[in-house]
């Protein structure tokens, strides 16, 4: 398909720079046969006993780092682990770095630029290695918030919690698996009062997400891989909920990611441990998932050409133009949706 089919106008003002205060009170809009107005407070009364929802437990890291190369300002997010001292990054401006160059963040912190590769992205190695460079990350690094955030306003002290979801465990992502940013403790007692099963699997997101599409047709973008876990409990426990009947319920498209990446052609979920760079468009057949929730996305971005695969295309564009037009909140800190599979 067309990238340019996907696009759509977004006032800016409707770009949330900070999340809603608690964090269940933010908007839900419901999609299935018909467009509702609700909070993800009420999130409970759309899940049912036999359900399973599924969250993504990675932790975000410290992952933006300002350096120098000689006298050049160097910016660079890293966004996929390689080893205990190696890591891919994207760095502005990538035009001032080449292959041996060291970029110095303090005294006893540096990296050596070993490959450059396409798009701004290069490959380092640190001069720390394993616990002692995230130690480092913690000191030296900040929150990797999006783009479009970071053009509003700088990082600040409440993101280091902001940006963090109650389930964050797992240390590796660059991105927050927004979805699941709207949770409480509270919330997910009461969906748990309600014999609804919880269980997390493992997403490291990469800055790749945010990655504008440049290509013109579909078929042409290739997505940047993830590291991802799914154990073979989690696997049973999602193969049980399918074959007694239940719904499988993904908090963000990072979690569909994994599952869709892990599943057979006959739905049968495998546990899984290793990349994943499966790139969902319309087309595609689910074999997985049966609701998903999940914030609004980027005009021409790969996650709203997914949602627009997951609850149609038309469906789509005429949510979204619900929610602009009723001020829904858009992006990371924003507001979210709960959808259901095209007919």
């Amino acid at each position: 398909m067309r990238v340019d089919d996907f696009d759509f106008t977004l006032p800016e003002e409707l770009i949330a720079d900070r999340p809603v205060t608690p964090r269940e009170a933010a908007r839900l809009l419901v999609v299935g046969d018909e467009i509702s107005d609700h909070l993800v407070g009420e999130l409970p009364d759309f899940l049912k006993p036999s359900d399973v929802v599924v969250f993504n437990d990675t932790k975000v890291i410290p992952a933006r780092l300002r350096g120098t190369r000689r006298t050049a300002k160097i910016e660079v997010t890293l966004h996929k682990n390689v080893s205990s001292d190696t890591w891919h990054a994207f760095a502005k401006p990538a035009k001032k770095l080449k292959p041996g160059d060291i970029i110095r963040f303090s005294d006893d912190f540096t990296a050596l630029v070993s490959q450059k590769l396409e798009g701004g992205e290069v490959v380092l190695a640190f001069s720390a290695a394993g616990p002692l460079l995230m130690e480092k990350l913690m000191v030296f690094g900040e929150i990797p918030l999006p783009p479009y955030i970071g053009s509003i306003r700088a990082v600040d002290e409440q993101d280091k919690q902001d940006y963090q979801t109650i389930f964050a465990k797992d240390e590796g992502a660059v991105a927050a698996p927004t979805a699941g940013l709207h949770f409480t403790p509270e919330l997910l007692q009461r969906i748990k009062d309600k014999g609804v099963d919880c269980v997390a699997t493992t997403l490291h997101v990469g800055a790749g997400t945010f990655l504008p599409v440049k290509v013109d047709d579909t078929d042409d973008h290739k997505m940047h891989a993830e590291y991802g876990i799914l154990t073979e409990q989690v696997a049973d426990r999602l193969n049980k909920c399918r074959q007694e009947g239940g719904r499988i319920v993904c908090v963000g498209t990072t979690s569909l990611r994994l599952l869709e990446s892990a599943a057979d052609e006959t739905g049968h979920v495998h546990p899984f441990k290793g990349e994943t760079d499966i790139f969902i468009t319309p087309g595609y057949k689910f074999k997985a998932v049966d609701i998903l929730m999940t914030n609004f996305h980027l005009p021409k971005s790969t996650l709203f050409m997914l949602v627009s695969a997951f609850s149609g295309f038309e469906t789509m564009q005429n949510a979204y133009a619900h929610a602009i037009e009723h001020k829904y909140r858009f992006y990371s800190y924003g507001d979210t949706s709960l959808l259901y599979p095209r007919s």
